[in-house]
This record gives structure tokens, sequence and C-alpha cells, in this order.
């Protein structure tokens, strides 16, 4: 009697739910009830208050952010589910392992689409975030997404209990090889990224190198800097160079003006109040001479052979400088010869003491 009620309640257990199914089917609908609670909360009071910014900065963070939690309350719900099931112990470990791994990468995902989106908006704005900008943006985007994945993959690793040191090490001489064969390459990369924080000069602006070359910066690149001459000559020069280098920004600074020293020598003897007043009125004349601030004339010195002066006026823009010192000395040099001012030139008197005997 007793073995037919167990063939019985066997038979009984096929066709109805054992209690801990009927549980994790109710953990599971819990689970997702939970989710899209969170979601609708989300949507009707974060998105909401996110929408009153100017800035689309905090919607898309919020919009990040969102996936990730619902599908992460969902997984945890069914871990505990399987949990609560009482499978075999290596059955139970490795579907709770499999799901934490689903959420790693879920939350991996999110994140590196969430660092695109700041880095975007951080090179939009390149007043305040120098370094990112439209042309560094594939660098930041790439190196972001590296450190997000390995951070997953070290997770996954501890999570399953795996020997990381063979990873490290293998990674750690992959690094020094690649290291050791582009030090050239990462060099003029990582110079380039500090050019750009630094923001010692940017696209438009006229420098000059410590080696001569001046041109307009035309290209600000990972790798190399690009100048255009006054000749329309294009100078690449690699940035590990340009960091190194001397650079004279002739369009730094608080305005954009350039002043202008043009120095000139007279003959002694010549008027000097007259000298400076020819210098004035030329400079005064001149329309690519700026009129504030004003033209000034200084004497400098009691030469070798002239009284030297010079002349001190701003133009409007360095590119001007070739042009405006042309003008300037052809008008002083018609002043010069219309009211008889003498420029001299070099010369030498040799005084013979004494002649040979035989010259007369």
């Amino acid at each position: 009697m007793n073995h037919e009620i167990e063939q019985i309640l066997q038979q009984i257990n096929v066709y109805l739910p054992d209690s801990r199914i009927a549980q994790a089917v109710i953990i599971i609908l819990v689970a997702v009830l939970l989710s899209r609670l969170v979601s609708l909360v989300i949507d009707r009071t974060l998105k909401r208050l996110a929408g009153k910014t100017q800035s689309d900065l905090d919607d898309k963070m919020i919009s990040f952010m969102q996936e990730p939690l619902v599908k992460t309350i969902v997984l945890a719900g069914l871990a505990l589910a399987v949990v609560n099931l009482g499978l075999d112990d290596k059955i139970a470990f490795v579907t709770g392992k499999l799901l934490f791994t689903i959420i790693v990468v879920v939350w991996a995902l999110s994140l590196a689409g969430l660092l695109k989106s700041l880095f975007g908006a951080a090179s939009s704005t390149p007043d305040h975030f120098g370094a990112i900008q439209p042309t560094t943006l594939p660098l930041f985007n790439n190196v972001g997404k590296m450190l997000v994945w390995a951070l997953a993959v070290f997770v996954v690793i501890e999570l399953w209990n795996l020997d990381a040191t063979g990873w490290m090490a293998s990674a750690g001489v992959v690094g020094l090889a690649v290291g050791f064969a582009a030090k050239d390459t990462l060099s003029n990369l990582i110079a380039g990224v500090f050019i750009m924080a630094d923001a010692q000069y940017k696209i438009n602006d006229l420098i000059i190198l410590d080696s001569g070359e001046r041109g307009l910066v035309t290209h600000i690149g990972l790798r190399s800097t690009r100048l255009l001459t006054r000749d329309d000559i294009e100078i690449t020069v690699p940035n590990a160079v340009m960091g190194q280098a001397k650079i004279t920004n002739e369009t730094g600074g608080p305005k954009p003006q350039r002043r202008l020293r043009v120095p000139v020598g007279v003959a002694y003897g010549s008027d000097i109040d007259l000298v400076r007043e020819i210098l004035l009125r030329v400079a005064l004349d001149e329309k690519l001479i700026s009129g504030s601030p004003e033209a000034q004339v200084r004497f400098r010195a009691f030469g070798a052979s002239s009284l030297d002066f010079e002349l001190l006026c701003w133009i409007s823009d360095p590119l001007l400088k070739g042009r405006a010192i042309d003008l300037l000395l052809c008008g002083i040099d018609r002043e010069f010869r219309k009211h008889r001012v003498e420029i001299p030139f070099p010369q030498q008197d040799v005084y013979i003491k004494q002649l040979p005997s035989n010259v007369t």
C-alpha cells in the first residue's frame, strides 16, 4: 500500500510544479515588474527634471544608465531564481557566474557609450577642454573604450576565480614590445596631446620656431603640426620636436596687434628734431599703421658712423609685417631725400703717413 502511494506521489510531482519552481517563477516575475517600475520612475521623474536643463548631457547620461540598470534587475532576479531552485552545485555555480558575466558586459557597453558621449560633448567646447578636440576625439574614444573593457575583463577573471598573473605578464610583455617598436610614434602622440592641452598655439596662429621657420598653423594633428609659410610652402614638424622647441607666437597675447621696430641711422650733424618729426609723420600717414597705440621714436645710440634711431609703431595683424616695413622704409627714404637728411653707410678712411722712397 505504501509503495503504491509513493508511485502516485511521484506521478503527481511530474505533472504539478514543484514549490521551488513556483518560487523561482515568482522571483522572476517580481524582478521584471521591479525593472518596469524603475524604468517608469526614471521616465517620469529623472528625465523630466533633466529636460528642464539647457544641456542635453544629463539626458544622455540618464539614458545610458537606465538600460543597464533595468537589465541588471532582471538578471539579478534570474540569478536568485536559479539559486532558489536548489540545483546541483556545479550547475548553479556556472549559471550564476554566467549571469553575472552578462551583467558586467551590459555595464561595460553602457559605460563605453557614456564615455564616448562625454568626450563628444567635451570636444565641442575646446575652450574648456583643450586636449579633447575633434581631431583628438577618436584617440580619447579608443582609449576610454580600452580602459572600460580592460576593467570588465579583469572583473570577469576575478569573478570566475581565474589566475590573472599569466594574463598580466603577457600583457606587460606585449606592451613593452609595442612601446619599443613605436617609441617615436608614441612620443609624437603624447606630445600632441600635451600641445593641445597646454594650448601653446592654435589653428591660424603665426608662429616662429627656434630653428627659424615662420608660418601659419594650418593643422594640429596627433603626430605632427603643419605650418604654411609666406611662400605657400607647407612644413610638417613632428609634435615631439614642437614639444621641445622654443616657439614664438606672434598672434598670441591679449591683442592681435604687433609692434614693429624699424631701425634708422642718420649722419652725424643731422637735425635730430627734424628726424624725429619725419619718422612720426611717415608712420602717421601710412594706412597700415594703427593709430592706437601711437607711434614713437627713440634715439637709441651714437653709432660708429651714424646717429641710431628706432621707429616704434603698431600693426593690426602680424601678417602685415613685411608689407608695412616696406612701405615705411620707402616713405622714410623719400622724406629724407626731400629734407636732405643723409643716411650714412659704413666707410673707412686710410691715411698714409709716409710713402716709400721710390714713390713720388
